[in-house]
């Protein structure tokens, strides 16, 4: 009987390859992907579950914003990367830029490096999941490693 060999992400590969410990979670893609939603599916507490956001700002740059299952603040996050405003990028406009869809968008692989802000409590948690690049996919880990690998910030970008 053959053994069920776990399909790996571009996600996964880039972690691997910058040797930067994960461990993989899946669950139902067909069911809502919304960042409570997964959390709870996943049996995690939704503060560590952050959902990747991008926006375009003011001056026609992309930014990537990773946040827990909570709201985006444009405002916070325009001062978090020094914009007048950002607004969420359009959905059709998600996979040409990053190779990713929406539910699957991970801050990891991107098509091309942007400016990366996470939510301040990020650095302070001892592991976060991010999206493995496929929407039913997450990858759990240390959340320095990430901050490391992407030369993203933190700052305070979600809605009081």
């Amino acid at each position: 009987m053959a053994k069920h060999k776990e399909e790996k992400t571009n996600v996964m590969r880039t972690l691997e390859q910058k040797k930067i410990p994960y461990t993989p979670h899946t669950y139902d893609p067909n069911g809502p992907i919304d960042g409570v939603s997964v959390a709870q599916a996943l049996g995690q507490d939704p503060a560590c579950v952050f959902k990747t956001l991008v926006t375009r700002g003011a001056s026609g740059g992309y930014y990537v914003f990773d946040i827990p299952a909570e709201n985006l603040d444009l405002k916070k996050a325009a001062r978090a990367v020094g914009e007048k405003s950002v607004a969420m990028l359009p959905q059709k406009e998600l996979l040409p830029l990053t190779g990713y869809v929406h539910g699957g968008c991970s801050p990891v692989g991107m098509k091309k490096s942007f400016p990366t802000v996470f939510h301040r409590t990020a650095a302070d948690l001892p592991t976060i999941m991010v999206s493995a690049g496929r929407i039913g996919h997450q990858v759990q880990c240390d959340p320095q490693a990430l901050l490391s690998l992407l030369r993203a910030k933190t700052a305070d970008i979600i809605v009081d």
